[in-house]
């Protein structure tokens, strides 16, 4: 990997670098970037942290957006390749985490390394995706659960602010309504299913479906809700290191 193909990617809010001997990608859920890692390290014990950026949100506002999980997945594989160059795996929470499940499906299909590890945090398996209760919300009710999260981050939610991030939760609403995994699919590595043990969103039994989607599927229960995961707590950053 040199660090010019490295830097000219948008997908990556910092170069990956060559000094630590894995790393883990982040994908963020609906409606967020990779602002939702921010206040992780940078590295997790000799793991090199990698926050993705979807087109369409923060500095990448003025990218069109993917449009649908698998065209994301599509583009995305291509400015991988040069990072993919040692020992890594991906993490995503809620929705981040199916097109993570798909970008690892076009990494096997292409013959291409693919993770040691799939970390999927608070959503349920791809069959059983439209079950997010979100997906049904009207704009004006979407509207408040932005301005509640902003309150859960300790921002005042000014209209501007709210306007800003209800549109790309619109976008990825709209993304997520139309995936559709009628079937289990398996990758070729190992699952770990994280439950956050006071998670309204999502309980444990919701979690179960990803059984289906690798011969090798580990549960684990971490105290915390749903946003939790943002402030990368202990017993988070011990489990994404265990896969080294």
């Amino acid at each position: 990997m040199t660090a010019s193909v490295a830097a000219a990617s948008p997908w990556f809010v910092r170069p990956p670098g060559a000094d630590l001997p894995a790393r883990i990608f982040c994908f963020p859920f609906s409606g967020s970037g990779a602002s939702a890692f921010s206040a992780w390290p940078v590295a997790l014990d000799d793991v090199e942290v990698c926050p993705v950026q979807f087109p369409g949100r923060e500095n990448r506002l003025a990218h069109p957006h993917y449009g649908t999980y698998e065209n994301l997945a599509d583009s995305l594989v291509e400015s991988l390749l040069p990072a993919l160059d040692r020992p890594y795996a991906f993490f995503g929470h809620c929705a981040g985490a199916l097109p993570a499940f798909e970008t690892v499906l076009r990494l096997a299909e292409r013959g291409l390394p693919t993770p040691e590890c799939l970390f999927v945090s608070g959503q349920p398996a791809p069959h059983d995706a439209s079950r997010d209760r979100m997906l049904a919300m009207s704009e004006p009710e979407l509207r408040r659960e932005v301005a509640a999260f902003l309150r859960g981050r300790g921002l005042e939610p000014q209209p501007d602010m709210i306007d800003m991030g209800l549109s790309v939760l619109l976008d990825d609403h709209a993304a997520a309504a139309r995936y559709r995994r009628a079937e289990p699919v398996t990758v070729p590595c190992p699952i770990v299913v994280v439950h956050w043990r006071d998670d309204p969103e999502v309980s444990l039994d919701e979690l179960a479906g990803w059984r289906q989607y690798s011969g090798s599927v580990d549960c684990r229960v971490i105290p915390g809700g749903h946003y939790d995961f943002m402030g990368a707590p202990d017993e988070l950053r011990n489990l994404l290191t265990n896969w080294r």
